[in-house]
């Protein structure tokens, strides 16, 4: 396809959080510079202050479009989030008559982006479909799958439960995970810079990210205390990122903001390209955050995975795992794993999806295919 004949194709992007971005990012750079029209749907977390309004890093993007959307206030139940968020997509969809909806992933926004897309007959694609986690986010995204047209997945493996799901094979391209775009190139900046802009006093640190599990809000809190006063009592420095917006965020934020602030700096989000090289020169990391098993072992950083949140979704060796409240592993694995690079695993890609997505895009029968969907029996 030319330039001039992609840009008669409207790319709309749906992102509800910093993390969606971050994967989505790569592959609306790749459109854009193709000559397609991209526009981002922010909404989410992006809009709320306490998440660092983040909002501000799909504005920086030159040369996309970008339309504002608040589907909650902080507490709301994710049904009624995918209710609002169904209702302003809808009205947006219907207004600009995109030509494809991109998604990412197993979030509430995610969800309703896929709904809108069936309901209406538009053309979508779903990033990295066809992953296990262990809470409902997994059934979100098998939800997604079987709604979106198209699968850009990250691993031979996630395309095989793909087509578990019914998908025809001429849906499902592997592309590997778009983040990993990011970590494969010079993040632009240096440590230096990322110390000073965030205010990062110690050199040597571990990063920690815990978020809330939905179906486990009545011990979310204490599992944080556990994971915390482990981490607290190693006598190791930890940059701590806030966690995501999920039900039972706020009892983590009470752990979070009670940390001896000498050893922990706590981080409503940071800039992509600044997370980036901080996770490059970090000794460790350590919680239940998909850069955990994504990112951290693309970069050979090894990782404590930590409770249920990403169970089964990686099999590289540099990942260890262990429930919040076992303090001996913890405490076990900052002692013989902290600042030991471990062999980079490539599990989840090369660091090229980008190209390959808008490989696929160029492709004529990409634009034809029937959106019709029949169930694809295997075998």
């Amino acid at each position: 396809m030319t330039a001039a004949a992609s840009m008669t194709r409207h790319l709309l992007f749906l992102t509800g959080t910093r993390a969606d971005f971050g994967k989505l990012e790569p592959l609306a750079v790749a459109a854009r510079d193709a000559g397609y029209r991209v526009t981002f749907f922010v909404t989410g977390m992006h809009m709320m202050d306490r998440y660092g309004l983040t909002r501000n890093e799909v504005r920086r993007m030159p040369g996309v479009e970008v339309h504002e959307f608040v589907n909650q206030d902080e507490g709301d139940p994710q049904d009624i989030v995918l209710a609002r968020t169904v209702t302003g997509f809808s009205a947006y969809v219907r207004e600009t008559k995109p030509d494809l909806i991109l998604l990412h992933g197993d979030r509430i926004e995610a969800l309703a982006g896929a709904l809108v897309a069936a309901t209406n007959y538009v053309r979508s694609a779903h990033v990295e479909g066809g992953e296990v986690s262990g809470t409902i986010d997994e059934v979100f995204r098998h939800c997604n799958t079987k709604l979106c047209t198209y699968h850009f997945v990250s691993s031979e493996t996630a395309a095989q439960r793909v087509r578990a799901l019914g998908e025809p094979d001429e849906t499902i391209h592997v592309i590997g995970s778009p983040e990993l775009d990011f970590h494969a190139r010079p993040s632009g900046v240096t440590l230096e810079e990322v110390r000073a802009r965030y205010a990062i006093p110690f050199s040597d640190y571990g990063i920690a990210t815990f978020h809330p599990v939905t179906s486990e809000q009545g011990t979310i809190g204490q599992q944080a205390a556990q994971l915390f006063e482990a981490l607290a009592d190693s006598g190791r420095n930890f940059v701590t990122i806030a966690p995501n917006n999920d039900p039972g965020s706020a009892a983590i934020f009470k752990v979070l903001e009670n940390l001896p602030k000498d050893r922990f700096r706590l981080l409503p989000s940071m800039r992509f390209a600044h997370f980036s090289e901080l996770m490059k020169n970090a000794a460790c990391m350590v919680g239940n955050s998909s850069a955990g098993v994504r990112e951290a072992p693309f970069l050979g950083l090894p990782s404590l995975d930590i409770g249920t949140r990403q169970s089964n979704r990686s099999d590289a060796p540099s990942v260890t795992a262990c429930d919040a409240a076992d303090r001996q592993a913890i405490l076990g694995f900052l002692k013989t794993h902290w600042g030991r690079q471990a062999t980079p695993h490539d599990g989840f890609g090369q660091g090229s999806a980008a190209e390959r997505y808008v490989q696929v895009l160029a492709r004529p029968d990409f634009w034809t295919l029937s959106l019709q969907k029949a169930f694809r029996d295997i075998g």
